[in-house]
């Protein structure tokens, strides 16, 4: 019921919505269309929601959103560390939902705000990483790092503001469009997979403020 409600709700609001019964169908449909954004329940039968949405990682960087049912903290932080760029609890209110999946899919298609490159270059380097903002690309000692959207938006946020030092709330308002609120382990999560990727020193953590990119 919740699925089906849930699915003529978005489609009222203009999307072309495809829903799985189980985590094994939902992999199928995610194979055969490859969607614009997904949707996951955690607690999905068969194979659950945290299980389905690693196994999309390993292929694609399409924005993911997570749905828990019980809004327990642990099944958020596992579902952000599996790879998930956001997460609703149900019940969720229509208007939540419709926000956070518009948000984290203008993350994958539009063109980060920057300021221009200099001049014959749009590539900027801190130490062995390179940020390319045309093509949208990020290389570690010449090899391509794969990121995905919301974590190419979080590098672009720090790049933009290097040796500036950016709070939680900050980076929920720039980089999740969160206008109030929103929850502290968008962030943490997203910076612990962000550092996997690009070497743990890369940014560095000021007790108390935020976090901020080492020059």
């Amino acid at each position: 019921m919740i699925r089906e409600a849930t699915q003529l709700t978005l489609e009222r609001h203009g999307y072309d919505v495809t829903t799985a019964e189980d985590g094994l169908e939902a992999i199928e449909r995610f194979e055969k269309i490859h969607p614009d954004v997904v949707m996951l329940d955690i607690m999905l039968p068969g194979l659950d929601g945290i299980s389905v949405c690693r196994r999309i990682r390993e292929t694609s960087t399409v924005p993911i959103v997570m749905v828990s049912a019980r809004g327990d903290a642990l099944d958020v932080v596992l579902g952000l560390e599996a790879g998930a760029d956001d997460y609703v609890t149900k019940p969720f209110d229509t208007q939540v939902l419709v926000a956070r999946l518009r948000a984290v899919m203008r993350r994958a298609v539009s063109d980060p705000e920057r300021p221009a490159p200099a001049a014959g270059s749009g590539v900027e380097s801190f130490g062995d990483l390179e940020l390319d903002r045309e093509a949208l690309e990020v290389r570690r000692g010449g090899a391509t790092v794969q990121l995905t959207p919301t974590e190419l938006k979080l590098l672009i946020e720090f790049a933009n503001n290097p040796g500036v030092v950016l709070s939680r709330s900050t980076l929920l308002q720039r980089v999740w469009d969160y206008e109030w609120g929103g929850d502290g382990r968008l962030v943490d999560v997203h910076l612990q997979r962000l550092r996997t990727k690009i070497g743990a020193d890369r940014i560095e953590t000021v007790r108390g403020f935020g976090y901020k990119l080492r020059a």
